[in-house]
């Protein structure tokens, strides 16, 4: 099959069939160009609305946490030190994603959680798989107004929907918060009547353009 054939395959996916991987980070910096590294990262796996896996892991950044880090996140030198680092990691990060062409990874403020992920695959060497990649501060902006939210934060987001789950900067809390977000704007997405990948994609693009 050719690329262009295996992506409309992937477009034409209901929702509902799609495997998505919430990811969230934890690090020890704003991006990896500047030597932040990566200190936890979580992970939920859902299909058809239901969570069928986790992934969880401390991650050693071989680099020192900044003080401001660790009051954000709570996460300490001694909580890390022992822990595998990212070329370690990594790999089984993504033997519990699977494949991608399976699998579509989702987080809030996608090009921070991503960005990381894929300079970790540079430096270690490994392959970074063509993974389709969500945002849900751009899918939260496509369906909710700013007369309904001030921002569009992971915290605020939380606030709006009721989530279960409040965020706390730790990375599976962040995604099982995110997991619920991403429930409630498929919710609200049903009202646009989008039921596919490729309806999601081409919703966001027109009603981004509007901002």
């Amino acid at each position: 099959m050719s690329p262009d054939r295996a992506a409309s395959s992937r477009d034409e996916r209901s929702l509902r069939e799609t495997t998505f991987v919430v990811v969230d980070l934890e690090t020890t910096g704003a991006s990896p160009s500047v030597g932040a590294g990566i200190t936890e990262i979580g992970a939920v796996k859902v299909h058809g609305g239901e969570v069928v896996g986790e992934f969880k892991s401390f991650v050693n950044p071989l680099t020192p946490i900044p003080y401001f880090i660790t009051e954000l996140t709570g996460i300490t030198h001694e909580m890390i030190k022992n822990s595998p680092i990212i070329d370690e990691v990594l790999p089984d990060f993504l033997t519990f994603c699977g494949p991608h062409t399976e699998t579509v990874l989702v987080a809030h403020n996608a090009p921070f959680d991503i960005g990381f992920l894929k300079a970790a695959s540079v430096e270690i060497d490994y392959p970074w798989p063509d993974f389709q990649v969500l945002d849900t501060v751009r899918l939260a902006r496509s369906v909710i107004s700013r007369d309904e939210v001030l921002n569009y934060k992971l915290g605020t987001l939380a606030e709006f929907f009721g989530t279960e789950v409040t965020p706390n900067h730790r990375a599976l809390d962040d995604a099982q918060t995110t997991v619920e977000i991403l429930h409630r704007i498929f919710e609200r997405l049903g009202g646009y009547q989008v039921e596919t990948l490729g309806e999601l994609q081409r919703h966001v693009k027109s009603k981004i353009k509007r901002f």
